[in-house]
């Protein structure tokens, strides 16, 4: 019962926290990419200067920050998930800001605001959803390896990490299922979610649409 409450647990803290990076990542990639000039060089900057930072480093650094607990832990993971798909969206726009339509639509007088909402977004989804499914398995692996840890979420709470922490003591007395099994539980959530984003990259890439 614990196992497959700390597993809903970890589920919400990965839905949240990968909707929140999948927003930033949109929000920066679109508009450094967009803007260029100092904008672009100031978003790149930030993106290798958080991804120079180890990532449970990172993840550890903002839960204290702000408090650890539930919020806490989904700070940390939020902010530390986005760089990647944020790199890879700004390396589209900046493909699809070559493109013949493109720059026909820039001829024509037609705004930022419009060439984003009816040329760049719709070609933006496909990496947009795939990158918001494939970082579930990373927050949700990081969430229960900052708990256990002792970073993250608060010991009365029913999360893998801290079930996984709490059996390390019995592991001495031969009491093994109790770390063995809901540590399975969470590779298995874990390779679920991974298999399902790597699906969907291939149903939304045209050339692997049919296969």
């Amino acid at each position: 019962a614990r196992t497959l409450a700390g597993l809903s647990l970890s589920i919400r803290i990965g839905a949240l926290t990968a909707g929140i990076s999948a927003a930033v990542a949109l929000i920066l990639g679109t508009a450094c990419a967009i803007s260029g000039g100092w904008a672009d060089a100031a978003v790149s900057w930030v993106i290798d200067l958080v991804m120079g930072i180890p990532h449970i480093l990172r993840i550890i650094l903002i839960s204290i920050a702000c408090g650890r607990g539930f919020w806490g832990v989904a700070a940390g993971v939020a902010l530390s998930h986005w760089t990647s798909l944020a790199r890879v969206l700004r390396g589209e726009v900046l493909q699809l800001k070559q493109a013949t339509f493109l720059r026909a639509a820039r001829r024509l007088g037609v705004s930022r605001g419009r060439v984003l909402r009816t040329h760049l977004l719709p070609h933006l989804l496909p990496q947009l959803f795939t990158g918001l499914i494939l970082q579930f398995p990373h927050a949700i692996l990081h969430e229960a390896g900052v708990t256990f840890l002792g970073f993250g979420l608060s010991p009365e709470r029913p999360a893998i990490g801290v079930i996984l922490e709490e059996s390390m003591g019995y592991l001495a007395a031969g009491r093994w299922w109790l770390a063995l099994f809901p540590g399975l539980s969470l590779v298995l959530v874990v390779m679920l979610f991974a298999v399902a984003g790597e699906r969907l990259r291939l149903l939304l890439t045209p050339a692997s649409a049919q296969e």
